[in-house]
């Protein structure tokens, strides 16, 4: 009996220590599986920070067009010379961006750059790839802290429509 009773014993701790050592990888595998089900997918090239410095060493024949939102620009940074269109007006900007330039998509991580890299691409655009932000300066790149203009006051206060002029020059 204590016999049988030491090798059922000895067979559990073998499968719990075989258990243990495929848990890892299991786990490992499920959080690979799971973190490709949550990202967007896309077609366009994902850039790295040596190609997007490679690309935007020649400004002349590149163009950055930015899908972030104006606040997430002035919060994370991006870079200097940029086309400003947030991802969910794109479509209704296409005839405004220029098709004679390598365009590169920014946003912070660039998912939604690879998407709007690929709506580029679809309809006719050169498009050298995406680029995140966050990921470019996070490698080591520098990013340029932007800071919007202030909105303008273009309104008139009371009932009267007459101009304003500036004192002391009536």
């Amino acid at each position: 009996m204590l016999k049988k009773l030491l090798s059922v014993s000895a067979l559990t701790l073998l499968s719990t220590a075989t258990l243990a050592q495929q848990a890892p990888a299991a786990i490992a595998a499920h959080d690979a599986n799971h973190q490709q089900a949550t990202q967007p997918s896309f077609k366009a090239k994902k850039l790295t920070r040596a190609e997007f410095d490679a690309l935007i060493a020649h400004p002349d024949q590149v163009l950055l067009i930015d899908v972030r939102r104006p606040d997430e620009i002035a919060s994370v940074g991006g870079f200097p010379v940029y086309l400003s269109i947030q991802i969910k007006d794109l479509k209704t900007h296409l005839n405004e961006i220029p098709k004679d330039k390598l365009i590169i998509t920014v946003s912070n991580h660039a998912a939604r750059a690879g998407i709007a890299a690929d709506l580029l691409s679809d309809n006719g655009f050169k498009v050298a790839g995406a680029v995140g932000a966050q990921t470019y300066e996070a490698d080591g790149g520098k990013l340029t802290k932007i800071i919007p203009p202030a909105p303008t006051n273009n309104t008139t206060h009371g009932n009267s429509a007459q101009p304003t002029t500036p004192t002391g020059s009536e």
